[in-house]
């Protein structure tokens, strides 16, 4: 038998999205940042197994020019089953949708990631430029 997961479009609690960063393997953010950063996604979804958040995704920018996918995590124990694939192509469907030509959409590809985001067209941008990130 197997559990069936859910996907919506949804932002989720903060409180959640903490613990899902961390169990993830992702870098923790505090609570301050979470309140602060979560309401102002472009767009969100979540994966959920009766009510409880095992995967997500964002998009962030301004709208228009640039757009960044962060926040792609996914519970160990639910990796590799093709979640995140499926959040991706939710992103992917988003951006299709409303990001204008010309627009810029970058992501910080962390480990194995970087073979699903090849996936779904995105290309590593050396040598002609390179990631830098300043942490607070």
């Amino acid at each position: 038998m197997t559990t069936q997961y859910h996907l919506a479009e949804e932002i989720p609690a903060a409180n959640e999205y903490r613990a899902l960063r961390v169990a993830a393997g992702l870098s923790p953010k505090s609570p301050q940042a979470a309140e602060l950063g979560l309401p102002n996604s472009l767009f969100a979804v979540c994966v959920r197994i009766d009510g409880a958040l095992i995967g997500m995704g964002r998009i962030v920018g301004d709208g228009g020019c640039n757009f960044e996918v962060v926040d792609m995590a996914v519970r160990p124990d639910w990796q590799r089953r093709g979640i995140g694939q499926r959040i991706m192509a939710a992103l992917l469907d988003y951006l299709q949708a409303n990001a204008p030509p010309s627009a810029y959409v970058s992501l910080i590809a962390d480990g194995d990631a970087a073979q699903l985001y090849q996936k779904f067209g995105f290309e590593f941008t050396t040598p002609a430029s390179v990631g830098m990130a300043l942490r607070m």
